[in-house]
Order: C-alpha cells, then sequence, then structure tokens
C-alpha cells in the first residue's frame, strides 16, 4: 500500500482527457485511505482513484471545480457524509466493482443535489429488492444510474412507491445500513448476554429439587459445567441418558447368568474328564 501524499500527487499523470477535462490519474498505487487531496490546488475537473484499496468515500478538502470522481475496483463499503460540502461541482461519480451493501449506505449521496451520473454496478446492493427505484426516490435529479438512462416511468414508480407515509415506512424498513465496529460495544453487549436467563435458572432449580438420588445430582452437575440447561433442552440426552442405564442394568444379569452357564458347562467338562481318567486308571490296574 502506498500512502496518499502531496508528494505522490505532484509525482501522478496529469493530463486532458478526451471530453477536454484536466485529469489527475492516480490510479493502482493500492492507496487504502483518501488524504492529503489540498495538494491538488483545486486545478482539476477529474480524479481517477480506479484500482486502489479504498475503504470509506471521505477525506475530500473543498474542491469546487472536481466534476467527476472515478473508483472503480476499491473496497469502498462506506460513503462519508456531507460530501456536498466538500465537493459542491460532483456531477459523476462513478464506484463499480466496490463493496456498498445495503440500500440505506447510499443515503449520503441523497445531498449530493449535483449529482447526475452514478454507477454502483458490481456491488452487493444493486441486488437488494427495489434497489434501483430507491435510488431515484432518492436522488431525484439523476439522469443516468448504472450507465442506464433513468426512464419517466421509473420516476413515477419511484414516487409512487414511496409516496405518503406508507411509502416513508416502506422506505424507512429497507434502509438498513451496514453496521461498523465501534470499540468496547462488542464486549458490553456481549457481557451483557453472559449467564443464564431467569428461565434458565427456573429451570435448574427444578432439575435440583427432583433428584432422587446423589448420582443424579452429580449427573447435573456436570451437565451444568459443559454449559447445558438440565429442564429445557436436556430432556431428550436425559432420556436417551436413562435408557442407556436401563439397558445396562437390563445387560449385567444377562451378563451374569451367562457366565454361570459357561462356568456350570466348564465344571461339567471337567467332571467328565475326572471320570474318564478313573475309568482308564481303573482298566489299567485290573
Amino acid at each position: 500500500m502506498v500512502k496518499l501524499s502531496a508528494e505522490l500527487i505532484e509525482q501522478a499523470a496529469q493530463y486532458t482527457n478526451p471530453v477536454r477535462d484536466r485529469e489527475l490519474d492516480l490510479r493502482g498505487y493500492k492507496i487504502p485511505v483518501l488524504e492529503n487531496l489540498g495538494a491538488t490546488l483545486d486545478q482539476f475537473d477529474t480524479i481517477d482513484f480506479s484500482d486502489n484499496d479504498v475503504r470509506k468515500l471521505d477525506g475530500f478538502p473543498l474542491l469546487r471545480r472536481l466534476k467527476t470522481l472515478l473508483m472503480n475496483n476499491n473496497r469502498i463499503c462506506r460513503v462519508g457524509e456531507n460530501l456536498e460540502q466538500s465537493l459542491p461541482g460532483l456531477t459523476e461519480l462513478v464506484l463499480t466493482n466496490n463493496n456498498i451493501q445495503e440500500l440505506g449506505d447510499l443515503d449520503p449521496l441523497a445531498s449530493v443535489k449535483t449529482l447526475t451520473l452514478l454507477s454502483l454496478l458490481r456491488n452487493p446492493v444493486t441486488n437488494k429488492k427495489h434497489y434501483r427505484l430507491y435510488v431515484i426516490n432518492k436522488i431525484p435529479q439523476i439522469r443516468v444510474l448504472d450507465f442506464q438512462k433513468v426512464k419517466l416511468k421509473e420516476r413515477q414508480e419511484a414516487e409512487k412507491m414511496f409516496k405518503g407515509k406508507r411509502g416513508a415506512q416502506l422506505a424507512k424498513d429497507i434502509a438498513k445500513r451496514t453496521k461498523t465496529f465501534t470499540p468496547g460495544i462488542a464486549a458490553q453487549a456481549e457481557k451483557k448476554r453472559s449467564g443464564p436467563s431467569q428461565a434458565d435458572v427456573e429451570a435448574i432449580k427444578n432439575a435440583i429439587a427432583n433428584a432422587s438420588s446423589l448420582a443424579e445430582v452429580e449427573r447435573l452437575k456436570g451437565m451444568l459445567q459443559a454449559g447445558q440447561i438440565p429442564g429445557r433442552d436436556l430432556r431428550p440426552g436425559g432420556m436417551v441418558e436413562e435408557e442407556e442405564e436401563q439397558e445396562e442394568e437390563e445387560a449385567e444379569p444377562m451378563e451374569g447368568h451367562m457366565g454361570g452357564g459357561v462356568e456350570e458347562d466348564m465344571d461339567e467338562g471337567d467332571q467328565d474328564g475326572d471320570d474318564d481318567d478313573m475309568e482308564e486308571t481303573h482298566v489299567n490296574g485290573s
């Protein structure tokens, strides 16, 4: 990764593009953060940040001249607030092949009243239901969305869908934003969730009260140490254990009976062998 420094901006390619706009080429440097753009001295109509590693679209100083921002093939998942204050003349924003997930993540673009062309192709958000109508409703002055001209019929459908209280509620329901990590919040939530619930405590008390032997109490203790709640989700397991105990109890008498039978057969065999020996000795003696 390369830091976007004033030196890099000064050394980057600068030229007049085919539409006769002054363009700054900063593509392919793997830049992670947009910064130090004051070094451009607001001398460019277009800045090309394609093929970098930018995650958030923000960090702009006041650039009145900038009209086109090319952000293809980055890792953008968030759009900064108050973008219209930094880029008051922005008309074209190309965000093809980034990582914008939710429709609500596009809401900051609604304040950019000069925006007429927007590309979000190959972003996960384009697969959301009502995506195109939502964007047209949020950015009513948009003329080209994903390189397709916005038709009058689409504008009418968007207006009808999001009109009135019901439409406002629909927009609110589908405008979920991607959750961002805030240090300490997850740990606090995890801390709040730790420990058994009131229902689990009651189930444990009932299981202990119904225990009929010390062995049963020890079994409950082992289950609790394993993180299992005896009275709730372990009923099937408890039934299985009882069935296994019953099978073991039934198997023990059978094994004893079979063992006794074998011993009796062996004793009978030994006795027969002794009788044969005695008969043989008698014959030889006579």
